[in-house]
């Protein structure tokens, strides 16, 4: 199957999803626009003067793994700074203990390297640090490198920006789930955590449809499970009081930039100390299609089948548990679930948007 057979609203869903992958920077003027005016508010720091202990965090399997490494290494050799340190992720550990480990080396920088799980847990264990974080992403959704105007298919660019960039603080989120044992976890999150249907559709995407058509698997099994039953929830905003609703997802981000060219949340900016929280509560197919169309157009018409919010924090309970997911990763059924920002949480590097570039062109 190639791209041009897929039905609209499979690409539509996938990128509702948020865990799709496409071949081109999407909302390029968007972002910038916002990353812009955040450098022109001062929310950023002058880049890092002087040699630097550079220590990258790896997932070994992505497909560009060795030709980051082998540059990085490149880059720092010519800058006459020492070897980088190189701390590879395993099936166990997607980077928590490689990054305490790296943290141990007393490091001016952590690179993360691989897709949206490596780099959520190597934030995870910087947050609150003082311990900057380099972006070069080698996975497939790339959610949050798209929201800091990062484009993925730059490795150039990427580690230029992780190792001269200048520093931004951006907000996290800690994800507390609580399951149907009784037991309770948290995560860190970067981009949006959901409950519902948008973790139904990561949970039920075919890896073999993955490997055949990427990214618009997602939306195959989106359409799948359009039809669907809402769920009875309950959602309490900054302590405002509880208030009981039906819906098919309730998303909570950071911020609202997806694969596909959508610009999910248009007033989502990463850095505003604010969650944006989406309830989604389509009845049936034309009220899907309501939805998709107001998220592909991004007309202002209000309506009942989507709702937004803001909030520092968000805390939504179900009578059933529901799949969870966060930065498009699974994280299993939970009967609640509580988001929490955290302003400023995790400084990481980006290009200024009058850096000169530091690297040559690839030959």
């Amino acid at each position: 199957m190639t791209e041009t057979r897929v039905p609209l609203i499979a690409r539509a869903v996938a990128s509702l999803t948020g865990s799709s992958r496409v071949t081109h920077l999407p909302s390029v003027q968007a972002v910038r626009a916002r990353h812009v005016r955040s450098a022109v508010n001062g929310e950023t720091t002058p880049r890092h003067e002087g040699p630097q202990r550079v220590t990258v965090v790896l997932n070994p399997i992505k497909s560009n793994a060795d030709q980051a490494r082998q540059r990085i290494a490149a880059v720092c050799r010519d800058a006459g700074w020492e070897e980088p340190r190189f701390f590879e992720t395993t099936v166990e550990d997607a980077g928590v203990a490689m990054t305490r480990d790296a943290l141990g080396v007393d490091p001016d920088v952590v690179i993360a390297g691989g897709g949206d799980g490596t780099i959520r847990m190597v934030a995870h264990a910087l947050a609150g640090s003082d311990v900057p974080m380099g972006i070069v992403p080698l996975g497939t959704g790339n959610l949050l490198a798209r929201n800091l105007d990062i484009d993925p298919d730059d490795l150039d660019g990427n580690i230029e920006a992780a190792l001269f960039g200048v520093h931004r603080a951006i907000d996290t989120s800690t994800v507390r789930l609580e399951r149907k044992d009784g037991s309770v976890d948290e995560h860190t999150g970067l981009v949006m955590a959901g409950i519902g249907f948008d973790a139904e559709v990561i949970a039920g995407t075919r890896d073999d449809l993955k490997s055949k058509i990427s990214w618009l698997a997602y939306g195959e099994a989106g359409v799948r499970k359009l039809v669907g039953r809402r769920h009875p929830v309950e959602m309490d905003l900054d302590d405002r009081g509880r208030k009981r609703f039906r819906m098919r997802s309730v998303l909570v981000a950071n911020c609202g930039l997806l694969p596909g060219g959508i610009d999910f949340i248009p007033d989502a900016v990463i850095d505003d100390g604010t969650l944006n929280v989406v309830i989604m509560a389509p009845r049936n197919m034309f009220e899907w299609f309501a939805v998709l169309g107001k998220v592909v157009f991004k007309h202002r018409r209000s309506l009942p089948a989507i709702r937004y919010y803001d909030a520092r924090e968000a805390q939504i309970s179900t009578e059933d548990a529901l799949m969870t997911q966060v930065d498009g990763d699974e994280t299993g059924d939970a009967l609640a679930m509580r988001v929490t920002v955290n302003p400023g949480a995790l400084t990481v590097r980006v290009l200024s948007p009058t850096m000169d570039r530091q690297l040559s062109d690839p030959a």
